[in-house]
């Protein structure tokens, strides 16, 4: 029960790279993946930017090896697990008692979307296959086939929390010697049900996004895939590449505030980040960097900076956002966000907090704005809040 969880590999597809050596190198350059509409259709086309994967589906299905039929939820997915199964080195996967935990939460929704208007318009219209995976457990299901795993796939849909829990989720079956190999993460493509969604909302951003800024204005939405490869001590010892970070500490926790928005002190985002780093043992000292959640929402960013400001204060590590980058990716984010939390301790790296021009004036510390390299990262902490007050935090630690 308590042998380390070690991450054995990683894999990733965002708007700023098709894979992590492209993303790595967007976010040491600081381009973010934020722009005009170019793949996703909306009458929002020339008012709302997006952070799109720069890929149109018949590409994404060659990178994928998947039918291009199937929702881009599921060809983003493909592409990210098969990069972090590759990544690990473990050749006999097959062999091992794995599991498949991904997070979605529009499953293949831009399939419906596409059934609809054609059968809306004359109900002689409108191919069946583009609602057969509709719902989000169809697309884990998808990819874990193509994927030759077979002992254990569920899928978590808890909002923007989401690929969090299905991370620790896998880390406990691994802990309960239920399973010795677990991809874990998320995927998320951009729907119309979700753009329209946010928008009525009025919490999405007409510019680019500013997150913990003082005149933030709202949230990007993106899309993407982010998942991470976890093995038990038994299996690390057998790989030709020895793990380097291993998951040190989780925590999920509920404030019940509102359906949509976090309690304006941070109660929710507060109990996550205590109860990480009490399940790892660390100090508030400990950690090195924080990868918010930092949507770029008035409510969130207060609520997130205020839980900070309790438990870090007076000595804050240093913090960014890379929703500036990735945009908000709902589903897929705490698995994006977790790679780059690993990177960050391989590489020695931390990322910049784009366009954050002017502190919040509530908040006594302010993220980083610059690209910083060959510093020591050894403890990295990463949030991701999810509406209904699902807060879940996750701690990696170099090895």
């Amino acid at each position: 029960m308590n042998d380390p969880v070690f991450v054995a590999g990683t894999g990733i597809i965002s708007a700023i790279g098709n894979n992590t050596a492209e993303c790595l190198d967007a976010l040491e350059n600081s381009r973010a993946g934020i722009d005009n509409m170019q793949y996703f259709d909306s009458v929002h086309r020339q008012k709302i930017p997006v952070a799109e994967v720069k890929l149109d589906n018949v590409a994404l299905a060659k990178l994928s090896g998947l039918a291009n039929t199937k929702s881009r939820t599921a060809l983003l997915s493909l592409v990210a697990a098969k990069e972090a199964i590759s990544n690990a080195g473990i050749k006999n996967i097959a062999a091992l008692r794995t599991g498949f935990i991904s997070a979605n939460s529009v499953g293949g929704m831009d399939k419906t979307e596409k059934f609809f208007a054609e059968f809306l318009s004359n109900n002689q219209r409108g191919k069946l296959r583009d609602v057969v995976h509709h719902e989000c457990g169809s697309i884990t299901e998808l990819v874990a086939d193509q994927l030759g795993i077979k002992d254990y796939v569920t899928t978590i849909s808890t909002a923007c929390s989401s690929s969090a829990n299905a991370i620790f989720f896998g880390a406990r079956l691994i802990k309960n010697n239920i399973l010795d190999v677990v991809v874990a993460g998320g995927t998320d493509a951009l729907t119309k049900f979700t753009l329209n969604g946010f928008n009525t909302l009025m919490i999405l951003d007409e510019q680019f996004c500013q997150p913990f800024d003082e005149n933030r204005r709202g949230l990007n939405l993106g899309e993407g895939a982010g998942y991470i490869v976890l093995v038990s001590e038994k299996v690390a010892a057998f790989l030709s590449k020895k793990p380097t970070v291993k998951l040190s500490g989780w925590c999920n926790a509920n404030d019940a505030y509102h359906q949509t928005a976090s309690s304006p002190d941070g109660n929710g985002s507060f109990l996550a980040m205590s109860g990480a780093l009490k399940k790892s043992g660390l100090l508030p000292q400990d950690i090195d960097y924080i990868n918010l959640h930092g949507t770029g929402t008035q409510n969130n960013d207060i609520a997130e900076g205020t839980a900070i400001k309790r438990l870090f204060d007076p000595q804050y590590p240093r913090m960014s956002s890379t929703k500036a980058f990735t945009g908000h990716t709902l589903g897929a984010s705490g698995g994006i966000e977790a790679v780059f939390s690993i990177l960050a301790i391989q590489q020695g790296i931390i990322y910049p907090n784009l366009r954050l021009q002017t502190p919040m004036k509530e908040l006594p510390f302010m993220p980083v704005t610059d690209f910083i390299k060959n510093t020591n990262v050894k403890h990295v902490l990463s949030n991701s809040f999810g509406f209904g007050g699902n807060c879940s935090s996750l701690i990696f630690s170099k090895l």
